[in-house]
């Protein structure tokens, strides 16, 4: 794939006027869709493949080609690998792609939906200080965000904040401990009891 904006038009559509996303395009984003993770693994697999090997590292260089790299790597390998270990590979290298993208400033020269995914692998990541990061990001772009966003933005802030307590309390998912082979802590063993989604991911 030579063109990024084929990423970003499959996953947003096309923005309308005021740089919200098609509602046919953001209403499959926090789906489990055996159907939707088919096609993006048709259509993107083996541009994951070449993003890993550093193939698209170049992507770095401007806000929205970042925005796409990432989205491969975090969003994209959810879908293709659900259900395994292998769908939360590419977190670390997500998470240091959007560290660098804020140190530049490029998360500003986006349009609302995109920062909403530039942000995201943050609130995957087993890492307090970053899931701090992700809760403010997400609550700055609410202060930001135009009224016709505020309430996607909300929603955003409110599962940031569900990410960042369990977080807090565990130090790690405890709902990727399975696929990860990681035995459960009585506590954790607790929690899922009582909390047995998973946010898509087994």
């Amino acid at each position: 794939m030579d063109d990024y904006q084929d990423i970003l038009t499959f996953w947003f559509g096309i923005l309308d006027e005021d740089g919200n996303a098609d509602p046919r395009y953001s209403k499959r984003w926090f789906q489990s869709d055996p159907g939707f993770d088919d096609e993006v693994r048709t259509l993107f697999a083996k541009d994951l493949d070449r993003a890993i090997a550093g193939h698209y590292d170049h992507w770095r260089d401007e806000p929205q080609s970042r925005l796409a790299l990432l989205i491969l790597l975090d969003q994209f390998s959810r879908n293709i690998f659900r259900g395994s270990h292998k769908a939360f590979a590419q977190d670390a290298k997500a998470q240091q792609l959007v560290e660098e993208g804020l140190a530049l400033g490029q998360d500003q020269e986006l349009a609302t939906p995109y920062r909403l995914f530039f942000y995201l692998p943050l609130m995957h990541a087993e890492d307090r200080a970053l899931q701090a990061l992700c809760v403010e990001q997400y609550r700055q772009l609410h202060g930001q965000a135009p009224a016709s966003a505020k309430a996607l933005v909300q929603n955003s802030l409110h599962f940031a904040q569900e990410h960042q307590a369990i977080i807090d309390r565990f130090g790690r998912f405890p709902y990727r401990n399975k696929v990860l082979s990681r035995a459960n802590t009585a506590d954790e063993q607790a929690w899922l009891r009582a909390n047995p989604g998973g946010y898509g991911q087994a």
